[in-house]
């Protein structure tokens, strides 16, 4: 973390810790719980935590509602949280951690596939509609506001009609598998770059990449 934070300021990170109050950060990654759902494309969010867990050597604890993990950094405490809710109803966790956390809404992350964008695709968002999918239509219900930040991972359309179901829920193909490695490094670093560089820094330097 240490390094990606000494590319990302230089000299100037040592004036962000002295300058900042600490600040809180919800990071969610949306999934199914089970084995079943395990290396599908619509547990990407819990991917993409699981991958920064393993490169920044933190761990998750089963705790409410999901499994959650901690650091603090450089001014800054951010909580990860996968919802043991199942997809159509993360909402519940949600709203559960951020306040339990006095985490403020401007300062949640949400993870999800999407299948209007190509494979791998990274988008970042500071609010949108829930896109027909059902675990971001749950958070809005639950939180009553679409005005959060929400970080898509494209996952294309790449399916037959009356497929959905069975594409999402599926598990990733071999082509896939060869580039999600690179693909993981990129999203990580886009959610680094979100706590410690802020949302429009962020999309100019992510979006589409």
């Amino acid at each position: 973390m240490w390094y990606f934070l000494k590319r990302l300021f230089g000299n100037k990170s040592t004036i962000l810790e002295e300058t900042n109050d600490m600040k809180k950060f919800l990071i969610v990654g949306l999934g199914n719980i089970g084995l079943d759902y395990d290396e599908t494309r619509h547990n990407i969010g819990f991917k993409i935590l699981d991958f920064m867990a393993s490169q920044e050597e933190f761990s998750f604890e089963t705790a409410k509602l999901g499994a959650i993990a901690s650091f603090k950094h450089k001014g800054k405490s951010v909580l990860f949280l996968k919802p043991s809710t199942y997809m159509n109803l993360s909402g519940k966790a949600v709203k559960y951690w951020l306040e339990k956390e006095k985490i403020p809404l401007e300062n949640l992350l949400v993870i999800t596939d999407d299948l209007n964008l190509p494979f791998g695709t990274l988008r970042l968002k500071g609010k949108g509609s829930d896109g027909g999918h059902n675990g971001l239509k749950d958070i809005q219900n639950v939180l009553q506001t679409s005005q959060y930040h929400r970080f898509r991972f494209g996952v294309s359309a790449n399916f037959g009609q009356g497929r959905q179901v069975e594409y999402v829920l599926g598990k990733w193909n071999e082509e896939e598998q060869k580039v999600l490695p690179e693909r993981l490094k990129r999203a990580s670093e886009l959610i680094k770059s979100f706590v410690f560089a802020g949302a429009k820094n962020t999309m100019n330097q992510y979006n589409g990449t």
